[in-house]
């Protein structure tokens, strides 16, 4: 078996069916095998996925264990010499998978590859970025990269200048399509279960790095991203959760100075955002619940003095 391509799902059916056709459409001469990890989904994504793909092998979750914790579910299953992660809100196109196979087989230094990516109208999608720190932290806060964002200092963190054109080496290589080397996996570990979604990549990619593995980014695989389909459909509670991981990272990585400066950092990064949210509010009636939502969720989020 060359690749086991791993998908977790949770509320994305249609998605999920578009994703599922890409694979096995794009996918030709590699041996592979699909594995869909379910969520605890309630809109049918499972009795789809076993009516319209009965070769997927399935696992139906009776709870959302989160994205690491459903990965690593697969992974248990995986029979092949690679594990690609692939995000169920993806179309791949042409024959990326088998691409991305053969870069592997071909730089045997590289432990995670990943490809171009592509928003829905075949715009450039920037994927994969440095690892966390204070200073990126800061960077991103400010928003000064988006007005200096071919500067390689301004736009570091999203390597904002970057065309993602050519092979690169890089820290991280972005969770919604992510080829792993089993070898490396074996060595490494499995993604850490602490991180419920966000930043489990980061925190995988950086153990790699440490056991020595490159993280490749190949411009000749492309996918279609869409972005968001499962945590959009909960967003409030995906803003703290996005903090409360990059926190994780921090405590586990940094030490306690660097966590106590991007708490610090984030901290004031949510407050000053409360009154915009409060008048878009105002102003939009029709988006008024939502926009309120987030405001409360991000005026009570820094109150966590643990930083979780």
């Amino acid at each position: 078996m060359d690749v086991s391509i791993i998908i977790v799902n949770w509320n994305t059916r249609d998605i999920l069916r578009d994703c599922l056709e890409s694979v096995y459409v794009c996918t030709k001469d590699i041996a592979f095998e699909v594995i869909v990890i379910d969520n605890a989904s309630s809109d049918g994504s499972a009795d789809m996925a076993k009516r319209e793909f009965p070769q997927v092998r399935l696992v139906e979750n009776s709870e959302n264990k989160g994205f690491a914790a459903a990965n690593n579910q697969g992974m248990r299953l995986a029979r092949g010499r690679y594990v690609l992660l692939l995000n169920s809100d993806t179309v791949v196109l042409d024959a990326a998978i088998q691409r991305a196979v053969g870069f592997a087989d071909s730089h045997p230094e590289a432990g995670v590859v990943g490809c171009r990516v592509l928003n829905a109208d075949r715009s450039l999608q920037p994927t994969c970025f440095m690892f966390p720190s204070v200073l990126n932290i800061l960077l991103w806060t400010t928003y000064v990269y988006k007005l200096f964002s071919r500067s390689r200092f301004w736009g570091r963190e999203r390597m904002t200048w970057w065309n993602r054109d050519d092979v690169r080496e890089v820290d991280v290589v972005t969770g919604c399509f992510m080829l792993v080397r089993r070898e490396a996996i074996e060595r490494v570990g499995p993604m850490d279960e602490q991180f419920f979604m966000y930043a489990e990549e980061a925190d995988w990619c950086y153990r790699f790095s440490r056991a020595g593995y490159k993280r490749l980014f190949m411009p000749d695989a492309q996918i279609i991203h869409l972005g968001g389909a499962s945590s959009d459909q909960i967003k409030p509670r995906m803003i703290a959760q996005w903090r409360k991981s990059t926190l994780l990272y921090f405590r586990k990585h940094k030490g306690p100075l660097a966590l106590g400066a991007a708490w610090a950092l984030l901290s004031m990064f949510y407050l000053t955002r409360v009154p915009y949210w409060v008048a878009r509010a105002a102003v939009g009636r029709l988006r008024n619940r939502r926009q309120l939502r987030s405001a409360r969720v991000l005026s009570e989020i820094h109150c966590d003095e643990n930083g979780t």
